[in-house]
């Protein structure tokens, strides 16, 4: 008797677990996860676990909204009160100099208030009281987001996982898909390392190797990889994880900034450097522009001008064109969705993402549109591009 199942999800991250799990919530009684390593084992696990809402493009507010309120009563949305997704409510900041930065500062923040969400401009009175540690003297407009911080994203994506399970659905790893089944313009299943398995509705999450699920598809994408680095630095005192998650649009790099176990863990929020190869191992950081970028955090909170370099590690962007992601259906063929090109922001979507997609899959009409993140965007002229460009917020 064949293998079947009414959903089939790919991907063993963050998107491909939330989406595992809303699909069992909202009945579906034979949904499978396949991922050819562990839960949370790839770019997930390497996320900064930033959660905002702070955006230009009205449509990420709305999902990262509605996402972190399933982040703050993450026990509650997966009924199990030892769930954890190791939320921590420092607020985020975001600073801009004079000219067009701190005009799309201004923007985004009036745009989001609009929506309903806890945010505001700050003066620098204002802010140092939240942030002693700032200088600030070259900035023209802070805002500030109350409710947002970071999480963690491996209890987050292990925890959709196991609730999945509770709930019915399976999940099996080290289990590799090399294709796609096919009858004529109908996905009907996947090719695996263990053998076929059909499915009503196959959803494709699997983060940089999209590129290889597209082509089993007979499809082009509008898809790249990117290298991005993070790194850990140490002052002589503590920085607290009260200390509000930091954007710094005045810093060269467009640095972001949160607090780490009392370090202060650094990312750019520039392009990345390109590469072809999902499957790139640990790229070494140049150490010249770490060390650039060290400096430019120093410039924003000079107790760090004498810090200690600790640590850095690189991961893997999916990036799209405009730097948000592709999700839902694929023109002219059907039983096939897609979830990529999260361009750094996927986390933090995740949460919601993941009902869209289960009641996309399922025929249902979901609770936010799809169709902003749709693939023929491009080809239609109406590319997501933030207020900010590439590479920055979104």
């Amino acid at each position: 008797m064949p293998d079947t199942y009414d959903a089939v999800v790919i991907g063993g991250g963050v998107i491909g677990a939330a989406t595992l799990f809303h699909l069992a919530r909202l009945g579906c009684r034979r949904a499978l996860l396949l991922e050819r390593g562990d839960i949370a084992g790839g770019s997930t696990a390497l996320s900064s676990g930033i959660v905002r809402t702070h955006y230009s493009v009205a449509p990420n507010v709305a999902i990262a909204r509605a996402s972190l309120r399933m982040f703050e009563d993450f026990a509650g949305l997966l009924d199990d009160p030892e769930a954890d997704a190791g939320l921590v409510r420092s607020g985020y900041l975001i600073v801009a100099p004079p000219g067009g930065a701190s005009a799309v500062v201004r923007q985004s923040v009036a745009m989001q208030r609009g929506m309903g969400i806890e945010c505001g401009l700050l003066d620098r009175a204002d802010a140092l009281a939240r942030h002693p540690w700032l200088h600030l003297d070259d900035i023209d407009a802070i805002g500030f987001e109350a409710e947002a911080g970071f999480a963690d994203p491996y209890l987050v994506t292990t925890g959709f996982a196991r609730a999945a399970r509770r709930l019915g659905a399976e999940v099996r790893t080290g289990t590799a898909v090399t294709g796609l089944l096919r009858e004529g313009d109908r996905i009907t299943g996947v090719q695996t390392d263990a053998g076929p398995i059909h499915a009503g509705a196959v959803l494709s999450a699997v983060n940089v190797w999209s590129r290889a699920a597209a082509a089993w598809a007979g499809i082009d994408i509008p898809f790249g990889i990117t290298v991005h680095h993070i790194f850990f630095l140490m002052a002589d005192a503590a920085y607290t994880s009260d200390l509000p998650v930091l954007k710094d649009l005045a810093s060269p790099a467009r640095l972001y900034m949160r607090p780490q176990g009392g370090t202060l863990m650094v990312g750019s929020g520039l392009d990345g450097t390109e590469t072809t190869d999902p499957d790139t191992p640990q790229v070494e950081a140049d150490t010249d522009a770490l060390l650039d970028e060290a400096a430019q955090a120093a410039e924003r909170l000079p107790a760090f001008a004498e810090g200690r370099l600790l640590r850095s590690w690189s991961g893997l962007y999916d990036t799209t064109p405009d730097w948000n992601p592709v999700l839902g259906r694929v023109p002219g063929l059907d039983g096939i969705q897609v979830a990529f090109g999260f361009s750094g922001h996927g986390f933090k979507l995740s949460p919601m993402i993941g009902r869209m997609l289960a009641q996309s899959l399922l025929g249902q009409e979901p609770d936010l549109p799809l169709h902003p993140y749709r693939i023929t965007r491009y080809a239609e002229g109406e590319p997501l591009v933030g207020a900010y460009g590439t590479g920055a917020v979104s």
